[in-house]
């Protein structure tokens, strides 16, 4: 059971009360965050307290959320997580010089395809030799971040959002390339019907400074399981 961090909440409404409680673990911002939310659009006003006590998680470690990431491309959270099960198996540990110490084969027996192979080498490459500036990142902007990671093969627009959100924990990330964000998006504020990214960029304005925090809740809302990379 995590420890829960109370906010005061001083005649506030029991709607914004209930959800200022958060894990020690979280993000410094996310009750500030919830709160601004539950205020500021209807659907986070139902959704936020349903998962009180819960908030976005960082695994701490930039190269696992990286690969992550690249082995969960294009595949359902449950699909990635069962094949991220049996490709992190294969090292003593997940490390970039412990990759590259793998055989191809390996990993394709595994449940890899030959493309996420060369993407996870060349992932591990850029970490082995020191081509990121992974001791400047926490003063870098998204938008310079996102352009030094797609320099990796395989690091799309959406892989480097997953990084910020889940790895640097960046607040006001709006993944529109995710196919689960689209689909919450669809069900909880358009009754299923279909959903552009330009629906989805104006139903997260309100969002706004805080579009990582509705973003994991949307995902919340089609998973029982936390979303995690």
């Amino acid at each position: 059971m995590c420890s829960i961090q109370a906010v005061p909440a001083v005649n506030a409404p029991k709607e914004i009360a209930n959800v200022v409680a958060t894990p020690l673990s979280a993000p410094a911002y996310w009750a500030e965050a919830c709160k601004h939310l539950v205020k500021k659009d209807r659907v986070m006003k139902r959704l936020i307290p349903q998962y009180a006590g819960q908030a976005l998680q960082t695994r701490g470690d930039a190269f696992v959320t990286l690969a992550r990431s690249i082995v969960g491309q294009q595949i359902s959270p449950k699909a990635a997580q069962a094949l991220w099960s049996r490709v992190s198996a294969l090292p003593p540990s997940m490390t970039p010089e412990q990759l590259l110490r793998l055989k191809v084969d390996d990993m394709r027996a595994a449940g890899l395809s030959a493309r996420k192979v060369d993407y996870l080498v060349d992932l591990a490459v850029h970490f082995t030799e020191g081509r990121l500036h992974t001791d400047q990142w926490a003063t870098m902007g998204d938008e310079a971040i996102i352009a030094e990671l797609m320099a990796i093969r395989g690091v799309g627009r959406w892989t480097a959002e997953m990084f910020l959100i889940f790895y640097l924990m960046r607040p006001n990330v709006l993944p529109l390339d995710d196919a689960g964000l689209i689909s919450g998006i669809s069900k909880n504020y358009f009754s299923g019907d279909p959903v552009s990214r330009s629906d989805a960029r104006e139903v997260a304005e309100a969002w706004k400074p805080w579009c990582s925090v509705a973003t994991w809740y949307i995902w919340r809302s089609l998973d029982p399981q936390p979303v995690a990379y």
